[in-house]
C-alpha cells in the first residue's frame, strides 16, 4: 500500500456517471414549454455551455442568460432536475472508486459549469460522501482539458503534485494532456482495465 498514489483524479461524464444529453433537453423543453431545437439552439449550440464551462457565469447567471436566449422563463432549479435527468452513477465504477479511496485520496476533475459543480449532491447524490469537498471544474479555473495547466491548478488546490497523482478519462486527449503535466493518466474503457492499471500504479487490489 506504500506505493499508492497520494491523490486519483476521476472525470465525471463518461467515467464515473452515463450521460444522456437528450433527456436534459427533453426535460428543459418540457419545463420551458420551449421545444427541445429551441432550447438545443439557446444552451448549446450558441456557445452558452461552453462559455459556462469556462467561468463565464456563475451558476444563476447561467440559467439567466439560458432564460433570456430562449425567450421563456427557466428556474435554477429547472437546470438542476434537467441535469439530474440526464446522469446515472456508475454503480460498478463507485465499487471501485471506494476501494481506491481507501488508499489514496479521491478527487473529480471535469470539464463543467458552477451550477453542475455547486449543485452536484444533488445532481448525482450516489457520488456522496465519497467526493466531498473534492468536485473540480473547469469554470473554477478558466482552464479546460487538456490544457496541462488545469491539472497543475487542481492539483496545487488539493496540495499534491503532478508525481503524486494519476488520472482517468475516457478521452484520449484529456489523458494526454495530464500526462504532459507530469500525472500517470489512463484512458478509461471500461472497468476492468482500469482495475489491471491501477494496480500497476500501486492501488492494492480487491
Amino acid at each position: 500500500m506504500s506505493g499508492a498514489p497520494a491523490v486519483v483524479l476521476f472525470d465525471l461524464d463518461g467515467v464515473l456517471a452515463h450521460y444522456d444529453h437528450a433527456s436534459r433537453l427533453r426535460l428543459l423543453a418540457e419545463r420551458s414549454g420551449a421545444g427541445v431545437e429551441a432550447v438545443s439552439r439557446a444552451l448549446f449550440e450558441s456557445g452558452l455551455e461552453r462559455d459556462a464551462d469556462l467561468g463565464l457565469h456563475d451558476a444563476q447567471g447561467q440559467v439567466d442568460e439560458f432564460a433570456r436566449r430562449l425567450g421563456r422563463p427557466v428556474s435554477l432549479d429547472d437546470c438542476i432536475e434537467a441535469r439530474r435527468a440526464s446522469m446515472r452513477a456508475d454503480a460498478d465504477m463507485l465499487s471501485l472508486v471506494r476501494h481506491v479511496a481507501r488508499q489514496s485520496q479521491v478527487a473529480i476533475l471535469t470539464n463543467n459549469n458552477l451550477l453542475l459543480r455547486d449543485h452536484l449532491p444533488a445532481i448525482c447524490p450516489p457520488l456522496f460522501p465519497l467526493f466531498d469537498g473534492r468536485v473540480f471544474c473547469s469554470a473554477q479555473f478558466r482552464l479546460a482539458k487538456p490544457d496541462p495547466a488545469i491539472f497543475l491548478q487542481c492539483l496545487a488546490a488539493i496540495d499534491a503534485t503532478p508525481a503524486q497523482a494519476l488520472f482517468i478519462d475516457d478521452k484520449a486527449e484529456n489523458a494526454e494532456g495530464a500526462r504532459r503535466a507530469g500525472l500517470r493518466a489512463h484512458h478509461y474503457t471500461g472497468v476492468s482495465a482500469l482495475r489491471a492499471w491501477l494496480k500497476e500504479c500501486g492501488i492494492a487490489g480487491d
